[in-house]
């Protein structure tokens, strides 16, 4: 499998070494438009093989999408990150261009790739790589929901004080700091109820400190985290490799389901090969209803800012 990844920064190079250390891909080819930034990533990258046991051929190249030809997935990682007390949405100006411009590039020289779109605001940079294509909805994937149900985990294992292994869990709804929508209940650890063990006001407080997750880090950090989102793409990724049928709530392309239309919105989802191979509707409560309904509004909204 050959696998593009777009932008050399913090985060399109820490989704090129998980794919690289999981050893599933062939090739891994990074680019960016800062000249020597993607060749100098990968030979880094590339220097750590022996020490890290994969045998990932890594590449890097500046601009040059034929490098990138006949990829099987891509990922678009560039774009400005966020810096502290910004939004997600806040950066659609500059990066709505970008993912345009991208995605069109990697279509030329790959007719047939499966997008993994990561760049924010991530549900609607998801809808204009779908409407700039015009691929089939199952191969464009918004990587959100991967990354949002990691850190709900995260959250609830802390509340728990358990191993995170223990923890199963599931963010759905749109990619931002209120649009979130965390499934406490059917959160489980062992197959538990996490409602067995944490008390309403806690499970609140979790599913609070998830939605901010982003927030938080680019708080501490001064930009956007990059370890947890490189490593729920390459999850993804591998899962497309692997047609291993993995469930994910990702962000998807909706033509009906939960009652949705003409927008991507993180639910549940089945990868495999092809890429989206099935939307998973759950039945939810009216009050989960209603959130999914609200965060979906704040995804229309911020489409509305898009020119297609």
């Amino acid at each position: 499998m050959k696998v593009t990844v777009v932008g050399a920064g913090a985060v399109g190079a820490s989704c090129a070494e998980y794919i690289a250390i999981k050893d599933f891909a062939s090739e891994v080819v990074i680019l960016d438009i800062k000249e020597g930034f993607a060749e100098g990533k990968a030979m880094d990258l590339m220097q750590t093989a022996s020490l890290n046991g994969f045998d990932t051929k890594i590449v890097g190249t500046t601009g040059d999408y034929s490098q990138t030809a006949e990829s099987d997935v891509a990922v678009i990682t560039s774009g400005i990150p966020r810096k502290p007390g910004m939004t997600r949405e806040e950066l659609i100006g500059i990066n709505a261009g970008i993912v345009k411009m991208v995605s069109t590039s990697l279509i030329e020289h790959s007719p047939n790739v499966i997008i993994i779109v990561v760049s924010n605001p991530m549900d609607t940079m998801t809808y204009l790589a779908h409407k700039a294509t015009g691929l089939p909805k199952n191969r464009i994937i918004g990587m959100g929901g991967a990354l949002d149900s990691a850190r709900f985990k995260y959250r609830l294992a802390e509340a728990l004080d358990a191993p995170i292994s223990d923890i199963d869990g599931m963010v759905i709804g749109g990619h931002s700091d209120k649009g979130m929508v965390p499934l406490t209940r059917l959160a489980t650890r062992n197959s538990l109820n996490v409602t067995e063990f944490l008390s309403e006001e806690r499970l609140e407080q979790v599913a609070a400190d998830t939605k901010v997750g982003g927030a938080t880090l680019t708080g501490l950090l001064g930009t956007s985290a990059w370890y947890a989102p490189g490593a729920a793409v390459s999850e993804m990724v591998k899962a497309i490799a692997l047609d291993s049928k993995k469930m994910f709530p990702c962000s998807a392309l909706l033509d009906g389901e939960y009652g949705l239309s003409d927008l991507c919105i993180g639910v549940p989802v089945i990868i495999g090969k092809g890429g989206i191979e099935k939307i998973v509707e759950i039945k939810l409560t009216d009050a989960e209803k209603a959130k999914i309904a609200e965060s979906a509004e704040g995804v229309k909204k911020t489409n509305g800012l898009l020119t297609l």
